[in-house]
């Protein structure tokens, strides 16, 4: 039964748990079990043992890619190496939250819950990638722009209207500076706000994904009572990293793809035809494998002619040829799109990512996207390894609801979170997880629902033959 629109919900709880049990069998067995047994499961992963040279490849560029990231985040040279070795021994990465600062309660609640997985595992590092190709204001005054404290919505850098609706959170457009001003400007209007911004970094910012990332790793050192440190790879350490696979002309995402013109206009093809199906919407042509940057805005681009071009700017053009789409990265003019950040940090390198309602679905079809590219350019060897991958993709973030109280009242600015977690472990997960509202709300998982219940989707698709799960 798919329950009334009138309630924001286009589908009911028990729709969505049947749909992700359905196609995820390993949940059906998660429900009825604490919240700490399956925070354990999710970061359960083996060590990358692959004989396939191109995963070996990539992972080894992702491990350096991490070196650096940490290394830019402050962390000594042994450090750094240390991170890298925990991806190789345990590849996991946590990719649900965006550029969100950490009280925000959708980030929060995700980190906390991260945290039980590392601990069961004694993990020293929890690595995340920090999506910031996204605007700052989504509906209902939430998003990387806003934080809600004592029941008052704070503009995060007191941006006018015009910045919010149109800059992208990773354009570098600045200087930003933290503000948390309400409607008339007042900055840090309340306690809790004044409490805050005593915390935040005072300095000025290129970027506001620079200003939330550096306050994110000064709020986790000083507030989490927690040994686990922080690493957050942002877009710019992936285009880094796209840029390091484009410069070795032996790596197939040289060769093989952005060098084979027709590998990469039939993963565009196939991304036309999945939206013509059962599938539409889940995996959008949103932009042709990068975004193109313009004044601190992130723009799509079309891949015509082996050129990608801007829709509004005659003189923007990339060849989408190696050499040419290295320097773009390398000078911030492209960043990779999601598919791309996933090949480079998941896909290819085999590591565990995870996400939240629309990814869990999002990231299986990208990797059947994948597996088709490499049959259609003869890389057979990491094809048949992509068949061994065991739960490559899991539910990760939202997964623990925030209990309805101000984050703040509950834990003190972060200094509480250790007994907000001793409260939820034993917690049974479809406790835990509540109303699933970012499911239920959502048309493509009340599409989804039907489809499955009717048998039009199943665990059996053709293009969910890629999920490992």
């Amino acid at each position: 039964m798919t329950a009334s629109p009138v309630d924001g919900k286009l589908c009911c709880a028990g729709d969505v748990r049947r749909a992700m049990s359905d196609l995820m069998p390993h949940m059906a067995l998660c429900w009825d079990r604490p919240l700490e047994d399956y925070a354990a499961a999710v970061f359960d992963v083996r060590k990358v043992q692959s004989a396939c040279r191109l995963r070996l490849h990539a992972i080894e560029l992702l491990c350096r890619c991490v070196e650096r990231a940490a290394r830019r985040s402050g962390f000594a040279d042994q450090e750094a190496r240390r991170a890298s070795h925990q991806l190789m021994s345990a590849p996991v990465l946590q990719t649900g939250p965006h550029c969100l600062l950490l009280p925000e309660p959708v980030a929060l609640y995700t980190h906390l819950f991260s945290l039980m997985g590392l601990d069961a595992h004694r993990l020293e590092w929890y690595i995340t990638y920090h999506a910031s190709t996204v605007s700052f204001a989504e509906k209902a005054k939430k998003g990387p722009g806003w934080l809600w404290l004592e029941g008052e919505a704070l503009n995060v850098f007191g941006l006018p209207r015009s910045r919010m609706d149109s800059s992208s959170v990773c354009g570098v457009s600045g200087p930003y500076r933290f503000a948390l001003s309400n409607a008339e400007g007042q900055r840090a209007p309340n306690a809790t706000a004044a409490h805050l911004l005593c915390e935040l970094p005072s300095g000025e910012f290129a970027s506001a994904a620079d200003a939330i990332k550096d306050a994110n790793q000064m709020l986790w050192r000083r507030k989490l009572s927690s040994s686990v440190k922080l690493l957050q790879l942002d877009d710019f350490d992936i285009a880094d990293l796209v840029a390091d696979h484009l410069e070795d002309p032996a790596s197939w995402l040289s060769a093989g793809f952005i060098g084979n013109r027709a590998v990469a206009e039939n993963v565009l093809d196939s991304i036309d035809q999945l939206n013509t199906g059962h599938w539409k919407g889940w995996v959008r042509r949103t932009t042709d494998f990068f975004w193109g940057t313009d004044k601190g805005r992130i723009v799509p681009l079309r891949l015509r002619d082996n050129v990608l071009r801007m829709k509004n700017r005659a003189d923007f053009e990339v060849q989408f040829r190696p050499e040419s789409l290295v320097a773009a990265l390398r000078q911030r003019v492209l960043l990779p799109s999601l598919l791309m950040v996933f090949l480079v940090t998941s896909i290819m390198p085999g590591v565990r990512v995870l996400g939240g309602c629309r990814q869990v679905i999002y990231y299986p079809l990208m990797r059947y996207l994948a597996a088709k590219a490499f049959a259609r350019s003869g890389e057979l060897e990491v094809w048949e390894d992509m068949r061994r991958d065991r739960l490559p993709g899991l539910w990760g973030h939202r997964v623990l609801k925030p209990d309805g109280a101000d984050p703040f009242g509950g834990i003190g600015l972060l200094d509480g979170a250790a007994a907000l977690l001793s409260r939820y472990r034993k917690m049974p997960l479809i406790q835990a997880a509540g109303d699933l509202q970012s499911f239920t709300s959502d048309p493509l998982w009340a599409d989804l629902s039907a489809n499955t219940a009717r048998g039009t989707i199943n665990s059996a698709s053709n293009e969910w033959q890629w999920s490992g799960l």
